[in-house]
């Protein structure tokens, strides 16, 4: 298995999907959620959509990168009291 440049880039589209449900109105605990269904989609549908386990795996990766990286930010730049 090997990943593109075009690949890797559905992550970042991942994250702001998911800030967009998120503004959205989508409930906070359902944004892991849309994020591991957004990684499957774009794995099924643009990865590798010949090769469904294959597809499986690339999607959870992009799906979880996407949920860590879209925490990562929230919570630098949350404010605090």
């Amino acid at each position: 298995m090997e990943y593109t440049a075009y690949d890797i880039a559905l992550i970042p589209i991942i994250i702001a999907l998911v800030g967009l449900a998120g503004k959205m109105g989508v409930g906070v605990r359902l944004l892991p959620a849309v994020a591991l269904v957004l990684g499957l989609a774009g794995g099924f549908i643009y990865v590798a959509p010949e090769d469904p386990p294959q597809a499986i795996l690339v999607g959870l990766v992009m799906g979880l990168s996407a949920i860590g990286a879209y925490s990562g930010v929230k919570n630098t730049v949350e404010k605090r009291d």
